[in-house]
């Protein structure tokens, strides 16, 4: 069995992977990612993006932030080998909406926004309240976990050098001819 640290640092890579596979997916492969949920609405990349490219002389860190932020430079950092560290995401299901971050190395999240509830009133209402409270904690969590099982599934297969790695470079050598 491995040492916890030595596993740690050989496979930290996967979430960062995951992140820059996520974004690939949601511009090219929808109908995939919504079979994580039958509800799903949408699912796009936010306001924020942290790049890291590990040079030969050390770390880049690019961060694109901000409403109007064009992804383009994101793309070129990807060009360049970077991967993604940290991805805003908003996601939309049924007719609710909830944002938050991702960090790639621990899977983490951060900034969680949930949807807006109806007022709370004390009462025999509590309880249905906390219960829907519970639900949109849990909903962003089982989305997040139902795509990594389908990145790590397909990380596994024979698929993942054969189609998926080639349609992601494609994808990203896509943006720098137009």
């Amino acid at each position: 069995m491995l040492d916890i640290a030595v596993a740690y640092n050989r496979y930290r890579f996967l979430g960062n992977e995951f992140l820059t596979w996520l974004w690939y997916a949601i511009e090219n492969d929808m109908e995939k990612i919504r079979q994580c949920d039958a509800e799903m609405v949408d699912l796009d990349v936010g306001n924020r993006m942290v790049l890291e490219n590990k040079l030969a002389n050390g770390k880049e860190n690019i961060t694109i932030k901000g409403d109007a932020a064009g992804l383009e430079e994101a793309l070129l950092a990807l060009r360049k080998g970077a991967l993604i560290t940290d991805l805003h995401l908003v996601y939309k299901s049924g007719s609710v909406e909830w944002q938050f971050a991702v960090k790639g190395e621990s899977l983490s999240f951060s900034g969680l926004k949930l949807p807006e509830t109806g007022p709370l009133e004390a009462g025999e209402e509590m309880e249905g309240i906390i219960l829907e409270k519970l639900y949109l904690y849990e909903k962003p969590f089982h989305l997040l976990d139902g795509l990594y099982r389908q990145y790590i599934e397909l990380r596994l297969s024979e698929k993942w050098t054969t189609q998926t790695v080639p349609s992601i470079k494609k994808w990203i050598n896509a943006s720098e001819k137009e």
